[in-house]
C-alpha cells in the first residue's frame, strides 16, 4: 500500500477540452481526434499487476475515452456530441440516459473516492511513524560543524531538511535560524566547534565585550583631544594637524623599541597580554585629561601616543599564540580571519554606543572621566576573563616544571586546564597574582608540586657562560665527559640551577634539561641528596650522574604521558641568554 500510495499522488491528467471550445467550432468540421490519455495505473509500481475485475476496467475506459459520435440532451451547447464538462451537473459524470450505467457510475466513483482517502491515510500514517522514529535512526546531513537532520520525502521521492518545505514552512522561527546559521559562518570557523579548542568561544566571547569597551573609550579620549587643541574654540586647523602629527610620530618611537623585546612575549603571553591592555587603558586616561591641561597637549599626547604604540605592538605579538593554539585542526589562518571579523563587529557596536555616549557628555570634563572610569572596568574584567579561558599547550617554564613536578610527585602529567588555571599572569610581580577563592572543583595539582613550579622558576638560569661557573680543569673535563652526549650541560652553583647551551642545543634539548632540573630539586626535598662539588657530583653515583641516568630513561615517558593529555612537548617555550659553547676536550681550546 506504501508503494501504491507514493505513485498515485505522482499521476498527472491532460486537462480536458472545454465545451465552449467546441461550439465556437464550425459544426462541419470534423471532431478532433481523442487525445493519448495514459491509462490511469500505467505509473504505478508495484511487484505484481493490480487484480481488477474486468467488468470494472471497461466501463473505466469508456469514460476516459470521449465518443465520437451522439449527443447529450442536457446540453445544448454540444450538439455534436465529444468532450463534456465532467463539473457541470447536467453532463454525463453525473446524469446518464442510461439507468443501469448511472448506478454503476456512482459505484465505480465511490470505489475511487474510499481508495484515494485509504492511501492518503497510510501515506499520512506512514509520513508520523518515521518522523517519531528515534534519533539513533535518523538521517543527518553534516557539513563543517552543521548537522541538519532529515526526514523523507514521498512526495519528491527524496530526503529534506526535517521541518523543511516550501513557502508554508517560513516563519519567524525559521528566519531566526537561518540568521542563527549565517552569523556563525560569518563569525566563527568552519566545522565551529570541532575545529577549535574547548576555551575559544569563552575567549572570544568576552573579547567581543572589551572590544566595545574599548571602543567607546577611545571615543571619548578623541572628543577630549579635539576639545584640547581647541577644534570647537577657534583653534586654526593647521595648527591642530601639526600637533597631532608630531603626537603619533614621537608615539611611534616606543614601537620600534620595544620590538627588540619580542621574544619574552612567548614566554607569558597572558601576562604580557593584560600589561598592555593596562598600558592602552592609562594612555587613554592621559588623553581624557588634556583638556585639563590643553598648554601640556604635545607632550601628553606624546606619551600617551608612546603607551598605545607599544599596547597595539604586545597585542599583536601575543595575539598569534592565542590563535595558533585554538587552532585544533592547524586551521590557523581560518581563526585569524574569524578573529578580525570578531573584532569587527565589536568596533562597529562600540563606536556606535561611544558616539551616542560622547554626545550626551558634551565638553563636560568630570561626566567624561567619570564614564570613561566606568568603561574601563568593563574592559579590564572582560579581559581578566578571557585571559583565564585561554588553555596553553605549550611548556613554558612554569607550566612545564608543573607538569614534571607533578609527574615525580603522583606518577601522572596534570590536565592542560588545572595548570592553565593555576599559572599566575605576573609570575615576577607575585602581588599583583590575585586569584578568586577555590571554588571546590577538585584538581590533580598538589601543593609541593605548585610549591616546586614557582620555586624553580625563581632558581633556573638558561644560557648561563661556563667561565662563570667553573674555574678548574677538573670540574671541566667531568662536565665534558658526563654530558658528552647532551645537548646541555647542567651543575648548581650558589643555590641556582645554571644551564649551560651547547652550539646544537635545540628547544628539546632545554626541555629536556628543565626536566633533569626538576628531578634535582625532589632529590633535594625528598630524598636529602645535595650537592657535594661539581667533579664528585658527576662520577657514577654522584648526584649529577645518577640524576641524569634517570632523565634518559624517563624523558621520552613524561612526553609520551604528556601529549596524551594535550600537552606540545616538542620543545621548551623560553628566553635563554645568548650564550652558547662549543666543548672540546683539551682544556687549551675550551670556548666559553
Amino acid at each position: 500500500m506504501g508503494c501504491a500510495s507514493k505513485s498515485l499522488f505522482t499521476l498527472h491528467f491532460p486537462p480536458p477540452p472545454r465545451p465552449y471550445l467546441a461550439a465556437a467550432t464550425n459544426s462541419a468540421a470534423p471532431w478532433p481526434s481523442p487525445p493519448n490519455l495514459t491509462p490511469l495505473f500505467s505509473s504505478l509500481h508495484l511487484n505484481s499487476p493490480p487484480q481488477f475485475g474486468s467488468r470494472v476496467l471497461p466501463p473505466l475506459k469508456h469514460f476516459l475515452t470521449a465518443p465520437t459520435g451522439g449527443s447529450d440532451a442536457g446540453n445544448n451547447n454540444n450538439s455534436g456530441g465529444g468532450w463534456n464538462n465532467p463539473f457541470d451537473p447536467s453532463s454525463w459524470w453525473w446524469h446518464d440516459d442510461d439507468s443501469g450505467g448511472s448506478s454503476h457510475n456512482l459505484a465505480l466513483f465511490s470505489s475511487i473516492f474510499l481508495a484515494a482517502v485509504a492511501c492518503c491515510f497510510c501515506h499520512l500514517r506512514l509520513a508520523y511513524a518515521l518522523a517519531s522514529e528515534e534519533d539513533a535512526e535518523s538521517v543527518w546531513e553534516v557539513k563543517g560543524g552543521k548537522w541538519t537532520k532529515l526526514a523523507p520525502d514521498f512526495v519528491r521521492d527524496a530526503f529534506v531538511a526535517y521541518g523543511g518545505g516550501g513557502l508554508g514552512s517560513i516563519s519567524f522561527e525559521s528566519l531566526g535560524l537561518q540568521c542563527k546559521s549565517l552569523f556563525v559562518q560569518l563569525m566563527l570557523p568552519e566545522g565551529f566547534p570541532d575545529s577549535v579548542t574547548s576555551d575559544y568561544l569563552d575567549y572570544s566571547l568576552w573579547r567581543a565585550v572589551q572590544g566595545v569597551a574599548s571602543q567607546v573609550s577611545g571615543v571619548l579620549a578623541t572628543q577630549a583631544l579635539l576639545y584640547a587643541v581647541g577644534l570647537g574654540k577657534g583653534a586654526i586647523p593647521t595648527a591642530a594637524a601639526l600637533n597631532w602629527v608630531l603626537k603619533d610620530g614621537i608615539g611611534y618611537l616606543s614601537k620600534i623599541m620595544l620590538s627588540k623585546y619580542g621574544r619574552h612575549f612567548d614566554v607569558n603571553p597572558k601576562g604580557w597580554r593584560l600589561f598592555a591592555d593596562l598600558l592602552e587603558n592609562a594612555a587613554f586616561g592621559m588623553e581624557m585629561l588634556t583638556p585639563v591641561f590643553p598648554n601640556h597637549f604635545l607632550l601628553i599626547g606624546a606619551a600617551a601616543g608612546a603607551g598605545r604604540s607599544a599596547a597595539a605592538l604586545i597585542q599583536a605579538a601575543t595575539r598569534s599564540c592565542f590563535y595558533a593554539g585554538f587552532a585544533a585542526q592547524r586551521n590557523f589562518a581560518e581563526v585569524i580571519a574569524k578573529g578580525e571579523a570578531q573584532g569587527m563587529v565589536s568596533k562597529f557596536i562600540g563606536i556606535g554606543l561611544g558616539i551616542a555616549l560622547a554626545n550626551q557628555i558634551g565638553s563636560s570634563t568630570s561626566l567624561g572621566l567619570a564614564s570613561f572610569s566606568l568603561v574601563t572596568c568593563i574592559h579590564m574584567f572582560c579581559n581578566l576573563k578571557s585571559y583565564q579561558a585561554i588553555q596553553l599547550r605549550t611548556l613554558n617554564p612554569y607550566r612545564a616544571s608543573l607538569v614534571f613536578s607533578e609527574y615525580l610527585l603522583s606518577g601522572q602529567a596534570p590536565p592542560v586546564k588545572d595548570v592553565n588555571e593555576e599559572e599566575p599572569l605576573f609570575p615576577a610581580v607575585p602581588f599583583l597574582n590575585w586569584k578568586p577563592a577555590n571554588k571546590g572543583q577538585p584538581t590533580v595539582l598538589s601543593s609541593e608540586a605548585k610549591d616546586a613550579a614557582a620555586e624553580i622558576e625563581q632558581r633556573l638560569q638558561l644560557g648561563c657562560k661556563l667561565s662563570d661557573l667553573i674555574n678548574n680543569k677538573e670540574d671541566v673535563h667531568a662536565l665534558f665527559n658526563l654530558y658528552k652526549e647532551e645537548g646541555y650541560i647542567l651543575t648548581e652553583h650558589r643555590g641556582r640551577y645554571c644551564v649551560v647551551l651547547k652550539e646544537t642545543s635545540s628547544l628539546q634539548d632545554m626541555l629536556k634539561a628543565l626536566f633533569h632540573v626538576n628531578y634535582l630539586y625532589w632529590l633535594e626535598k625528598n630524598a636529602g641528596i645535595e650537592a657535594k662539588g661539581t667533579s664528585i657530583d658527576c662520577r657514577p653515583g654522584g648526584r649529577l650522574e645518577m640524576s641524569l641516568d634517570y632523565v634518559r630513561r624517563e624523558f621520552d615517558i613524561i612526553k609520551t604521558d604528556g601529549e596524551s593529555v594535550g600537552w606540545v612537548t616538542d620543545g621548551l617555550i623560553a628566553r635563554p641568554a645568548p650564550n652558547r659553547i662549543r666543548p672540546v676536550y683539551e682544556a687549551s681550546s675550551v670556548a666559553c
